[in-house]
């Protein structure tokens, strides 16, 4: 075989296999929506309240499709130990920065199996 040709070809391949490589390597996630499956999904939502200088509300929240209906809301109320103060920088209604102690807020872990 020609010399130039195989070159062209290798060339070819190696152009289309990037290509190929580039369009899979998509890092857009597609798992993230906009809202949830009406037609049958779980819906589910978890905030922490300060309620007073010991003790936060966890609420967990569920709300169920079945069919484009909300079949059931299930909420859980818990009491959970408030976390300890921290020091932060803030603004005050001057514009300037200031120190400022405000309550640690719980990070929330999810494991979906």
């Amino acid at each position: 075989m020609n010399t130039l040709y195989m070159n062209k070809l290798i060339s070819f391949v190696v152009t289309a296999l990037l290509l190929i490589c580039f369009t899979a390597c998509d890092d857009k996630n597609n798992d993230i929506t906009s809202s949830p499956d009406h037609d049958g999904s779980i819906e589910s939502a978890i905030t922490v309240n300060h309620l007073d200088s010991l003790h936060d509300i966890l609420i967990t929240k569920h709300r169920i499709w079945n069919h484009f209906m909300e079949y059931k809301t299930i909420e859980y109320r818990d009491t959970i130990p408030t976390l300890d103060i921290e020091r932060t920088t803030g603004e005050n209604q001057n514009g300037d920065t200031v120190s400022v102690h405000v309550k640690k807020d719980y990070e929330i872990f999810i494991t979906v199996k």
